[in-house]
């Protein structure tokens, strides 16, 4: 009896493997992100969040792995929480100066 081939892979490609590639489409980079599609649409035409630009003949939008791990980084910098230096609690409390008046 003749062995049997395995079934054909899915015309999907595996999640995960999209995410380790270098490219990831809108779809993949809004799941690398946590964040929905969509919201990646609105900050681009809005000029905000990571940076993108359009690859192929039909100008797919695409963004970089790097530049996306970059902005996660520079998010994490300016928020206060993460960042001690950026946090009002951690300043030394200034002293008010008599006017004199």
């Amino acid at each position: 009896m003749p062995a049997r081939s395995l079934p054909a892979p899915s015309a999907m490609p595996d999640p995960s493997s999209a995410i380790r590639a270098g490219f990831l489409n809108v779809k993949d980079a809004a799941a690398y992100l946590g964040i929905s599609p969509h919201t990646l649409y609105v900050w681009r035409h809005r000029r905000q969040g990571p940076p993108s630009f359009r690859m192929g003949p039909r100008g797919r939008v695409m963004y970089r792995r790097t530049a996306l791990d970059a902005w996660i980084h520079e998010q994490e910098r300016a928020d206060s929480r993460s960042n001690p230096a950026l946090n009002p609690l951690s300043a030394v409390p200034q002293q008010r100066r008599n006017s004199g008046a």
